[in-house]
């Protein structure tokens, strides 16, 4: 075997189909778009979405309520966890969380809640405390420092 007698393999090259140069050309007349309708119009254009007038899934399935897109949402760590954690005069970042399997990545800003108690004084680092979590915490001789906000 060598170049000159290569050649495609049986059925794969075909020439291609001309529309809409009359009868003898088995595509004539319509053309392959069908009888009538906007479809069989030049410069028919469908909108996104479009299910030849079949109800749009988008307008079929039910909406409820208000989602807002702007939201944030937060990696959420509670007291009682970071209680048996860490040990006493740790400082616990967002990096360290992350490191221990508290949260999953830092990608999402830290906020800590007050579930549980906390008889330890660690400085907390996050991106936001809910006013409870801030209290036992100072209450227990630790700090909660915020983070400058999560870009």
């Amino acid at each position: 075997m060598d170049l000159s007698n290569l050649k495609p393999s049986e059925g794969s090259k075909h020439s291609k189909k001309r529309v809409g140069r009359g009868h003898g050309t088995g595509q004539g007349t319509q053309a392959g778009r069908g009888h009538k309708g906007a479809q069989s119009r030049s410069g028919y254009k469908f909108k996104r979405g479009f299910e030849g007038g079949q109800m749009p899934l988008h307008r079929r399935i039910p909406k409820r309520g208000f989602h807002n897109p702007f939201r944030t949402e937060y990696s959420v760590v509670n007291l009682d966890v970071l209680a048996e954690r860490f040990d006493v005069g740790t400082i616990v970042t967002p990096e360290l969380l992350v490191e221990r399997g508290l949260i999953a990545n830092t990608r999402q800003p830290v906020k800590v809640l007050a579930r549980g108690d906390i008889g330890k004084g660690i400085t907390v680092r996050a991106h936001k405390f809910s006013g409870k979590a801030a209290e036992k915490l100072a209450a227990a001789g630790g700090a909660a420092e915020l983070i400058a906000a999560h870009a």
